[in-house]
């Protein structure tokens, strides 16, 4: 694939949600053409008519006319699709996909053609909102996109997946797929189950008293910003994910646990020794971005 640059790239986008439908937008005076796959009739009616698309359908042979494809659906359905694309793609065709899991979907990836490049992606970036509507062409702006290798990951194909991720305004890091999982579950998916559970515990206390609603203000509002994010969507990455969140989660309630018994001892420096390490984790990532 000597001529295989991004600008020469028939892309079809297989998923038209925020994700998908940010990285159209991002590319779309960039390449070759776009086209998309979904199930919801009325994303793709919206994707053509705004341009985003030139052509939209919910049958995946259509990615079969494309030489590179990005899969933006939640990780188990992605996962499934990558099997299916395995008898619709042209030989040279590259894969990439944007999940929020790596390991399976390498797995998944390796079952490939040996003719199909693929490089399992995610960018390290989103909203709390879901959906086409809610689509920003900015949206992978300056953020870090990981970038893991396959055993289809050929020379061209890792080529193209820099240049896209570059496209977008994204920053490339390339990562070992256990690793990115392990990594990802306590800075993304453990803050969504925290978020999720705060927001449970204070909605099950306003649903008995008016007064919880009036009173949140700011802090609860920037802490629970997590638990609007589509529960399909983290549902898939929880269980695609389960065994490193569940670790993450365990370590998590031993913190708790080792709160709790700080203040069930009144042992206020203790205590006060246990928060000011959490401030310093928290000042040391600052100083990191």
């Amino acid at each position: 694939m000597p001529d295989f640059a991004l600008k020469n790239a028939r892309i079809c986008v297989i998923g038209l949600g925020l994700m998908g439908g940010s990285l159209a937008m991002a590319l779309k005076n960039q390449v070759a053409g776009i086209s998309a796959v979904d199930v919801n009739p009325k994303s793709r009616d919206q994707a053509v008519a705004w341009g985003i698309v030139g052509k939209a359908s919910d049958d995946l042979k259509v990615a079969g006319e494309a030489n590179l494809v990005v899969l933006a659906t939640p990780v188990r359905t992605l996962i499934g699709q990558i099997r299916e694309l395995a008898g619709i793609l042209t030989p040279g065709a590259v894969v990439i996909d944007l999940g929020s899991v790596k390991a399976p979907v390498v797995e998944a990836m390796n079952t490939l053609p040996e003719t199909i490049g693929a490089v399992a992606g995610h960018p390290m970036c989103g909203k709390e909102v879901s959906g086409l509507e809610h689509a920003d062409s900015a949206l992978f702006h300056m953020a870090r996109f990981v970038l893991c290798r396959t055993e289809r990951t050929t020379p061209e194909a890792w080529k193209i997946a820099r240049e896209l991720v570059e496209a977008v305004g994204a920053q490339v890091m390339e990562m070992d797929a256990v690793q990115h999982d392990r990594v990802a579950a306590g800075t993304s998916h453990l803050p969504y189950l925290l978020s999720a559970a705060l927001t449970l515990t204070t909605g099950m206390h306003a649903a008995h008293d008016e007064m919880v609603w009036m009173l949140a203000a700011s802090g609860f509002r920037d802490t629970s910003r997590l638990a609007g994010s589509d529960p399909a969507m983290m549902r898939d990455i929880l269980l695609s994910n389960r065994d490193e969140v569940l670790d993450r989660i365990s370590e998590a309630q031993s913190h708790m646990n080792e709160i709790a018994d700080l203040m069930a001892n009144n042992d206020g420096d203790g205590l006060l020794r246990l928060l000011c390490e959490a401030q310093n984790f928290r000042h040391e990532w600052e100083d990191n971005h």
